[in-house]
């Protein structure tokens, strides 16, 4: 059985294109899978012998809907490198930026990409499927149509602050390129209150912001579904319903271990940019959980392995120092090589390098933390919602949905702490030579840079995207990367048209297209060639 799903989202870096992912069924649940993401495009090797400040030049153009993310960690990046001075203003707009390119994700990719599974004829006897096809079909459906020309709203904010969006390149080392006027200010406001009103608080929620913030568990969402048919009858209360009646609670998990690199700084805590310093300064904060334990995230226990990705090299390399020496897949297949995804890995300490999952649903465990900071963000629902849930396909999807509030009220923040008397750009010291490191939670999760500048120029770039993480291939140890992992135990009700296997890859996000190939594990044989719910 060969499936293609059209994401058409966004490409991002080494793994744009084509992403196969071979399934073995046995007695109608997915026994095993390998992902195999099938283009090089080589961004990093377009980089290398470039002047130093082309990072925040060339990255944004790695993908089309996140490459405000891909700017913000380049711009990081380099004043990490240069020892800049950001001013407050600066940071705020960045932070600003960086969430509204978010926020215009969430219901686009509801939408457009998530909730087009939902209409399946599968689920037709579900009792909310009929509504479900009135909202969510394609194109047609009455919140398809609003939802997604609303989510160019935030980016409009974007675009006040940055010039244009996508590809803006407004961000550099030492602050922002322009300074914004109190007209910008106050039409960015008034942008992101009608967002609000017009879809998240209207359409989506069917309440006020803050009182949907105020669910600290699971069983407050199930409080506040039955609370007011205005909530049960929001798009939130359809899908919470429709997903717990077709159960998109009970598969698509993984390993439930979390990598997030956190956002958002706290203005007068990272005037200064360092790589040691960047931890204490997020909002977002940054973390690693493991077999239930936190840890502290530390970018020096990142390494990318290619005993199974089309390149030579050694295993376990820190970005700093990984290369992208690319071989003929014809080669590699040879060498059990089968994608060009690499295989991200984090050292934790005791239990060794493990495939993490990146994504919403990690930024909220990491937020789920007691926090330490006044001025850290302190989240506690969707970590309740997983400890008494368990990881799915559903509990990765609501982590997605809630952030479109928590950003909105950060955004408004942000927005109202703007000094326009001071300054947006302290202009740096050029290095001769220096390294860099910055982050960021895109959309779909982790985003990292890596920089080496020698002579003035850049001698190795390094980009782990949100989907390296999720749709790493196997490393050396033979061990599945995390979407490998929640893959295994999805039970496919029709293998002619395995709608499951399209849910827990649209739950990553990943920015790919994904063709899957579903085999029967008792004989080998291959089922069927088609299309999961296509766009086209």
């Amino acid at each position: 059985m060969s499936t293609t799903i059209d994401l058409n989202v966004s490409p991002l870096g080494r793994v744009e294109g084509d992403l196969d992912v071979r399934v073995t069924i046995a007695d109608g649940v997915v026994s095993d899978a390998w992902t195999r993401a099938m283009m090089f495009r080589g961004f990093e090797t377009i980089l290398r012998g470039k002047d130093m400040r082309a990072g925040v030049i060339m990255t944004p153009r790695i993908c089309g809907i996140c490459g405000g993310s891909h700017l913000y960690k380049a711009a990081y990046a380099l004043d990490t490198a240069f020892a800049s001075h950001v001013p407050p203003n600066a940071t705020l707009v960045r932070n600003i930026a960086q969430a509204v390119e978010t926020l215009q994700s969430i219901p686009r990719y509801f939408y457009a990409l998530f909730a087009i599974d939902l209409v399946n004829p599968v689920y037709a006897k579900a009792p909310s499927y009929d509504e479900v096809v009135r909202r969510f079909s394609a194109f047609t459906g009455t919140s398809y149509q609003r939802g997604v020309v609303l989510s160019q709203e935030p980016v409009e904010v974007y675009a006040i602050f940055g010039g244009q969006w996508p590809h803006s390149s407004f961000m550099i080392p030492g602050g922002i390129m322009g300074a914004p006027t109190l007209a910008d200010v106050t039409r960015a406001t008034a942008v992101i209150d009608h967002w609000r009103a017009s879809w998240l608080e209207e359409q989506w929620l069917g309440c006020p912001v803050d009182r949907w913030l105020a669910n600290k568990t699971w069983d407050d969402v199930m409080t506040w579904l039955d609370e007011d048919p205005a909530h049960r009858d929001s798009d939130c209360g359809l899908f919470i319903r429709h997903a717990l009646d077709i159960g998109l609670d009970t598969y698509g998990g993984g390993y439930g271990n979390y990598l997030a690199t956190g956002t958002y700084f706290e203005p007068a805590l990272y005037e200064n940019p360092t790589i040691e310093g960047r931890s204490a300064a997020l909002i977002t904060r940054a973390g690693v959980y493991a077999d239930g334990v936190h840890y502290e995230f530390d970018q020096a226990r990142v390494s990318e392995d290619v005993a199974h990705s089309f390149y030579r090299g050694p295993d376990a390399v820190h970005p700093w120092d990984g290369t992208q020496d690319a071989t003929d897949p014809a080669a590699g297949r040879d060498q059990g090589k089968y994608s060009f995804g690499k295989a991200p890995r984090y050292d934790v300490p005791g239990a060794g390098r493990l495939p993490l999952e990146a994504g919403p649903l990690a930024r909220r465990v990491i937020a789920g933390q007691p926090r330490t900071a006044p001025h850290q963000d302190y989240d506690p629902l969707i970590a309740d919602v997983l400890a008494v849930k368990g990881p799915s396909v559903f509990v990765r999807q609501l982590a997605r949905m809630h952030e479109a509030a928590s950003y909105y009220r950060l955004v408004t923040s942000w927005l109202a702490a703007l000094d326009l008397g001071e300054s947006f750009y302290s202009e740096p010291v050029d290095p001769t030579s220096a390294r860099g490191y910055g982050a960021t939670e895109a959309a779909r999760g982790a985003l990292q840079d890596w920089v080496v500048i020698e002579d003035g120029k850049i001698a190795n770039y390094n980009v782990i995207t949100p989907s390296g993480w999720n749709i790493s291939p196997r490393d050396k140890d033979a061990v599945p990367g995390p979407m490998e992992r929640a893959f295994i135990g999805a039970p496919i009700r029709d293998p002619d048209d395995p709608v499951e296997l399209g849910h827990v890859a649209r739950s990553f996000d990943s920015c790919i297209v994904c063709q899957v190939h579903a085999y029967d594990g008792r004989t080998g044989r291959e089922l069927s060639s088609f299309v999961v719910n296509s766009m086209v």
